[in-house]
């Protein structure tokens, strides 16, 4: 095949002619490209669709000759098959030709104007995406002064390995957008940015197309209004998937804004013991200590050794982020101590906890307001501060990003990086 390398700017409309004998027909113009297997990295292009008095046509790639310093699309045979459904395959031209798309490296909401195909390994493939006025130009016609201009304006190009197209016009175009994660390679606070410019239906249709932990990433950067409009679209099973792999404090937060109606509705769809703890923390006002605080944390006996704990850490440390401190109860889940890694790893491997904890304690209560929390925290260098009921029971921790959003604008909470876990509570008690 002697297919020029190119933009398909420059195809569209071209006379499409079969050559028999040295002698061409004309079958038809060249309307559009289709993909069959659009999660490849740099995808191949397995046909040309042919505008023909009778339809709509397929010409394999295989059937293409060249692309002649006439225009023209020279084939050996003219086209007969039908073209696929929508649902069946990606059309370049139709499904992604002025669409928004996501520049992964870009972190950006841009529109495709124009798609570059070139030939590698033997096959023709999309290699880049056009999102300058350089292909708007090139869109408009071949005309002299078209070309002219097209030749003062740089394209602007992005690798195709770094687009994420949004809209599922149809199932195999969604696989081009999440097939190699492209999407989750974006810090949540980007990907939430480019979520918030996006309108609803795209914005769902995103958060929908990520798997539940980069969507629940993603969600806890969002403000409360998109945060809504999000769960009405996605339905109350996949909504309650990806709340349960928030952090539990942004959980409540999120299912406080919710109707008591959604919010049963969408507890009813989680793990009991999840949809428990979430209850409790929706029950506290959000400006105290109870509605700041999270659930996620690590707890441990006293008689345990340093080794043993030391061990229990290993293997859960791939399923917590916040080990920074260790939180040291009774069998009733009384706060007697706080342990933090440092005094962990510095301390002798036959050493108990109780022997190495710190029993001078500071915490909160449920209703200790958010200004308060924030002093503390800053007064005591903490990263953590554990939330206690009138017995010391240990109720739940809040950590130090939690405790600035108190005092900062609400414009800049959602930036911050977030230090709990996404997963239930764990119990470092060995077995």
């Amino acid at each position: 095949m002697a297919f020029h390398d190119g933009f398909l700017s420059e195809m569209i409309g071209r006379a499409a002619v079969v050559d028999a004998g040295g002698r061409r027909q004309t079958v038809g113009r060249v309307c559009d490209f289709v993909v069959q297997k659009p999660g490849d990295t740099f995808p191949h292009v397995d046909a040309v669709v042919i505008k023909s008095r009778s339809g709509k046509r397929l010409a394999p790639i295989a059937t293409v000759v060249e692309f002649d310093d006439d225009g023209r699309v020279v084939l050996t045979v003219a086209p007969t098959l039908d073209a696929p459904p929508d649902d069946e395959a990606l059309y370049l031209v139709e499904d992604l030709f002025d669409k928004q798309i996501v520049d992964v490296d870009g972190r950006k909401v841009v529109r495709i104007n124009d798609i570059e195909v070139a030939r590698t390994s033997g096959a023709l493939r999309v290699v880049a995406a056009d999102i300058g006025m350089g292909g708007i130009v090139s869109r408009l016609g071949g005309g002299s002064i078209a070309r002219g201009l097209l030749a003062r304006i740089p394209r602007t190009l992005i690798a195709w390995d770094n687009v994420a197209p949004l809209h599922d016009l149809n199932p195999t175009q969604i696989q081009l957008s999440v097939a190699d994660n492209r999407l989750a390679r974006l810090h949540p606070s980007d990907l939430a940015e480019i979520i918030g410019d996006l309108s609803a239906q795209d914005a769902a249709r995103v958060i929908g197309s990520l798997d539940d932990e980069t969507a629940a990433d993603a969600l806890e950067h969002l403000d409360a209004e998109t945060q809504r409009s999000i769960i009405d679209d996605i339905g109350a099973e996949r909504a309650a998937d990806i709340i349960e792999e928030m952090d539990s404090d942004d959980a409540a937060d999120l299912l406080g804004e919710l109707s008591e109606e959604q919010q049963e509705r969408l507890l009813a769809e989680m793990n009991a013991e999840t949809a428990d703890d979430l209850r409790e923390l929706v029950a506290y006002d959000d400006e105290t200590a109870g509605g700041m605080m999270t659930t996620d944390y690590l707890w441990i006996y006293p008689h345990r050794t340093v080794a043993a704990t030391m061990a229990k850490i290993r293997e859960l440390a791939p399923e917590t982020e916040f080990i920074y401190y260790l939180y040291v109860t009774d069998q009733s889940e009384k706060l007697l101590g706080v342990l933090s890694l440092r005094t962990l790893l510095l301390a002798s491997p036959d050493a108990t906890i109780h022997t190495i904890m710190d029993s001078d304690i500071v915490s909160l209560h449920t209703d200790t307001p958010a200004e308060e929390v924030a002093s503390t925290i800053a007064r005591y260098d903490l990263l953590a501060c554990p939330v206690v009921d009138a017995s010391g029971t240990l109720l739940g921790i809040v950590t130090v990003d939690d405790a600035i959003d108190a005092i900062i604008p609400d414009r800049v909470k959602k930036q911050l990086p977030r230090f709990t876990s996404r997963r239930q509570r764990e119990r470092l008690e060995l077995v």
